[in-house]
């Protein structure tokens, strides 16, 4: 495979790869309503921490993600305005593409539950379960 010397190039690659996945996809646009923690994410889509922080992984290598741990706790939320106008106009095209998906709708009611729920408690449910919270 040639090697390109263009960050572009290779930012576009990994957005690509990135955006080329259904769970990844749910997450961006879960993320779109605000910051959210790892254990309110894997409750939302029913899967182990683990699986669901590697789908975040590829998501914050491609720039689509920040993750910030505060104490104990993984959260994670969509870039904020100093991100490049590429990585806007991504998300912005996922989000207007996808926002009246009925699969992104019953997510959107399923995590308005999640979120009257105290994200500590919620960790420490999953933990209980065998389901790890964090990283």
């Amino acid at each position: 495979m040639a090697k390109y010397r263009n960050d572009n190039f290779k930012l576009v690659a990994a957005m690509t790869k990135a955006l080329a996945d259904e769970t990844r996809l749910r997450a961006i646009l879960a993320l779109s309503e605000g910051p959210l923690c790892l254990c309110q994410i894997t409750a939302l889509f029913g899967l182990a921490a683990s699986t669901m922080s590697k789908h975040l992984s590829i998501l914050q290598q491609a720039m689509l993600v920040v993750g910030r741990k505060k104490g104990r706790w993984m959260h994670f939320e969509l870039p904020k305005n100093d991100t490049s106008k590429e990585i806007k106009k991504a998300l912005n095209w996922v989000v207007r593409s996808l926002e009246h998906d009925e699969r992104i709708q019953k997510d959107r009611k399923h995590l308005k539950k999640i979120l009257t729920l105290d994200a500590e408690t919620l960790c420490r449910k999953r933990r209980n379960k065998g389901v790890p919270c964090r990283f």
